[in-house]
């Protein structure tokens, strides 16, 4: 369904969700009120089905009244560094998916004007194919889930499942896929997403809470497909991108002392001459970030002491955000890297509502514990205020981190690599959503996944043009 004609919408969107995740437990409501069964809340999906029709996730943003996309981006322009603007719009022009990548702004806008489930979850807010990838899990092994959360926000399911789906289809265009092959990619993400649904809302609560996705047991699974060799090849590239060799190539020996090399705009020290004011500013953040900490993540830093800071260029749709690096090393000269990265309000906030937490780093951080099953043992956040106005969460740089580059897939590579991407959404929807809801609405035919796939085709023209515009725009 593409067309200008749009469904009458609730005169908020906000009517028309349910409550999501509330991260607070009532005592009273705890001990009183019995929760409803499974199939009391799948039943409850299927009748929401029938208020907002599978078919109706097919409607494309029509374009008559649609808010003007470049201009949309100009107005992140201002919580962003003057200088690297530029390079971020430099990086967007390139494809027509690296402007898909970095413009979850205007696809959030879009969104908010088109039938939704209502059916809230935790979002990724950004579930695009690029924004999943391989990182090492408490127990040193390597797993494949949701690695981006800047956007992250309670909101309807389907919003990430149509997200990540446009991505598919876009990636595989622009891989040179047919447009049959692109809209299979889609919906294998749609499909995927579906089943795996169904397995989760059959588990127990905490079976489910507790599954995560070991990277050796997702290659074995490949067997036949072309994406198994590219994935165990990214697996062991990730396995070699530790802490060293992130130290290796961004330090450098100074006089007997490691600190970052100078490589602008995409590397930029700290001037040595401003090393003891910017200690000086550092210190009550740095506390701030510890108390965010468990306490035996604050006992492994106590370890470790401050040795160089330097501002970092990451992604596509961050370029121009604050992104500090800093080296920390032990007594012993052993190094430790953490990423302090500027965290904005979400983009969906203008149409899902404001953020419960007060600190956008907090949003960050709880979104992410939220929906990994392993995560970084460093992962925090802290105040900018009063030094610089914006807040920060905390991560570790690195760490056997590591991302299956989608240009490098054929189309079939990229339809099996789409679906294993639905059914990674589908396992951190299902942490704390209710998965027996979304079930009961997605139902056991294919009509879910057909209209995701419509959707996904219609907005990869949506995207087609939005990209030609802003190459035009800086011709």
């Amino acid at each position: 369904m593409s067309s200008d004609a749009q469904p009458d919408a609730p005169a908020s969107l906000q009517e028309g969700l349910d409550s999501g995740p509330t991260f607070h437990i009532d005592a009273a409501t705890f001990l009183s009120t019995r929760r409803p069964s499974r199939a009391e809340r799948r039943e409850a999906g299927r009748q929401r089905r029938d208020q907002v029709p599978l078919a109706s996730l097919a409607t494309a943003p029509g374009q008559a009244d649609r808010p003007d996309p470049l201009a949309q981006l100009h107005e992140q322009d201002a919580n962003r560094v003057p200088e690297l603007i530029p390079l971020r719009y430099e990086r967007m022009s390139g494809s027509p998916f690296a402007f898909l990548r970095g413009s979850a702004a205007v696809m959030a806008s879009d969104l908010s004007r088109l039938p939704t489930s209502g059916l809230s979850v935790q979002l990724c807010g950004d579930a695009h194919v690029s924004n999943f990838g391989m990182f090492a899990s408490g127990e040193r092994t390597l797993v494949f889930d949701v690695n981006d959360f800047d956007e992250t926000h309670p909101g309807p399911f389907d919003w990430d499942v149509r997200r990540l789906a446009a991505s598919a289809a876009v990636a595989a265009l622009g891989v040179g896929a047919s447009n049959k092959k692109a809209r299979r990619a889609a919906r294998s993400a749609a499909a995927a997403y579906r089943a795996v649904t169904g397995y989760i809302e059959s588990m127990s609560r905490i079976d489910a809470w507790n599954v995560k996705v070991d990277m050796d047991a997702l290659v074995s699974k490949l067997h036949g497909s072309s994406l198994r060799d590219i994935a165990r090849d990214a697996a062991a590239k990730s396995r070699r991108s530790t802490g060293d060799s992130a130290v290796g190539k961004l330090t450098q020996k100074v006089d007997g002392e490691r600190r970052f090399r100078s490589q602008p705009p995409l590397l930029v020290p700290v001037p040595e001459a401003d090393r003891a004011s910017v200690i000086a500013g550092l210190a009550p953040h740095y506390e701030e970030y510890l108390r965010t900490l468990a306490p035996d993540r604050v006992a492994l830093l106590t370890h470790y002491s401050y040795v160089d800071l330097a501002h970092k260029v990451v992604g596509v749709g961050s370029v121009g955000t604050l992104a500090l690096v800093m080296l920390l090393e032990s007594g012993d000269g052993e190094p430790l890297l953490l990423q302090v990265k500027q965290a904005n309000p979400s983009v969906l906030e203008p149409y899902l509502g404001a953020s419960r937490f007060d600190n956008a780093g907090k949003r960050v951080v709880v979104g992410q514990r939220v929906m990994q099953a392993t995560g970084d043992p460093f992962l925090g956040w802290m105040t900018g205020r009063p030094t610089i106005p914006t807040d920060f969460y905390v991560r570790q740089l690195r760490d056997m981190k590591g991302s299956i580059d989608v240009a490098s897939l054929d189309p079939d590579a990229l339809i099996d690599y789409a679906a294993v991407c639905g059914a990674i959404l589908a396992r951190a929807h299902g942490r704390v959503g209710d998965s027996s809801a979304i079930a009961g609405y997605l139902g056991d035919t294919e009509e879910f996944d057909e209209a995701i796939a419509d959707f996904a085709m219609a907005y990869a023209d949506v995207t087609d043009r939005d990209h030609a515009r802003l190459v035009e725009s800086l011709s």
